[in-house]
């Protein structure tokens, strides 16, 4: 799995056109609010052209892309946090993912009503900042209850974890997300906060839905109020057309989709942009395995070393690693295959401490 991503926002912004596309699902996408009542998965494989280029090297019986999971959560309202708009259910499915895309209406259309009578991309980033912060304040604010009373009694655990808290209150109770506090905490410290799943503590990433006519342009007005928002916050913003992308996503053949991409002025389809800002936003990379049952690419987090990106294939691999031979994907495609990368003095024989590359192409040694 790359990352699991909840898509929340406003009714009527967009979201359910947008995962559809990006699923090629058919989750219903109406003129009304709450038209999303369950929260809708949909797998997704990363597109990802080295995977292409190694199948041509080696052929293979069959070729697997790492994938990322989406969950469309139904539109959120102003009091949701309370129960307005069945809120609290679809705040609850938000915890469960591992990074959030808020999607932002930025496209004006008569035949698509606002739930808040116009479009208004800042107002309508705060009333989503808002209900999730009071989702997590009630979160935090009953934990510190819970803590006080064996931390009036002398409980010195208690009273630690009330300190770490309390900062996390008081920047929910501003409106702030938690993740402004929480970014800085020691890894103890951190194993206070994270059993508690606060939303707001989670990378976010803004989608900025587009009309046609905007989607190959530099910006607009509304965009350019996103853009602001999301460089305040230290955020990634992906702008989205998501009418275009249910029309790409209708198309049988990649040369239909190229030949729409360039009619429409665009160099790719949103979702590419959305899977690298993801990637970007929770640190991760790729790196691959080839030969003749399965070429696959493999998601691990930046920083990881050789047995952690070997149990990701299977535990037993990091349990009882030994070595890992590791190929780089520039080396491997110019050498153009395995012997030949060896005989050039391109495979390196790495262990436990080797830092994995984005890209590089490994096998793993061990014995249990």
């Amino acid at each position: 799995m790359g990352f699991s991503c909840g898509i929340v926002g406003l009714p009527n912004v967009g979201k359910s056109t947008i995962f559809n596309a990006i699923t090629r699902s058919s989750v219903p996408a109406a003129n009304y609010p709450f038209c999303t009542i369950d929260p809708n998965v949909g797998i997704v494989p990363v597109p990802d052209p080295r995977l292409t280029t190694l199948a041509q090297l080696v052929p293979t019986e069959k070729v697997v892309p790492t994938v990322m999971q989406f969950t469309d959560i139904a539109g959120l309202v102003k009091g949701a946090s309370q129960g307005e708009g069945l809120g609290n259910q679809f705040l609850g499915h938000i915890a469960e993912v591992e990074a959030i895309a808020h999607v932002v209406r930025c496209f004006e259309d008569p035949n698509v009503v606002h739930v808040s009578g116009a479009v208004d991309p800042r107002r309508d980033i705060e009333v989503i900042h808002t209900e999730l912060a009071l989702r997590d304040l009630g979160i935090v604010t009953n934990a510190i209850a819970r803590l006080e009373r064996p931390a009036k009694s002398g409980d010195k655990k208690a009273t630690a974890a009330i300190e770490i808290l309390r900062p996390v209150a008081e920047a929910l109770n501003r409106g702030v997300p938690a993740r402004t506090v929480t970014q800085g905490l020691s890894p103890a410290a951190w194993e206070v906060v994270r059993p508690l799943n606060l939303i707001t503590t989670k990378p976010a990433l803004y989608v900025a839905n587009v009309s046609e006519q905007e989607a190959s342009r530099d910006g607009s007005p509304a965009l350019t109020i996103v853009q602001e928002v999301a460089a305040a916050e230290g955020v990634p913003v992906v702008p989205i057309c998501g009418v275009i992308e249910a029309q790409i996503a209708s198309l049988e053949t990649d040369e239909e989709r190229a030949e729409y991409l360039a009619a429409v002025g665009l160099t790719e389809p949103g979702l590419n942009r959305l899977i690298r800002a993801g990637y970007d936003l929770l640190g991760l990379s790729t790196f691959f395995t080839v030969g003749p049952k399965e070429d696959r690419a493999w998601t691990v987090h930046r920083g990881a070393r050789a047995p952690q990106a070997a149990g990701v294939i299977h535990s037993d691999f990091e349990r009882g690693f030994i070595r890992a031979e590791v190929i780089g994907y520039e080396d491997f495609v110019a050498c153009g295959s395995e012997a030949a990368a060896k005989e050039q003095g391109k495979l390196r024989i790495e262990g436990k401490e080797y830092v994995v590359r984005d890209g590089d192409l490994m096998h793993f040694r061990f014995s249990v």
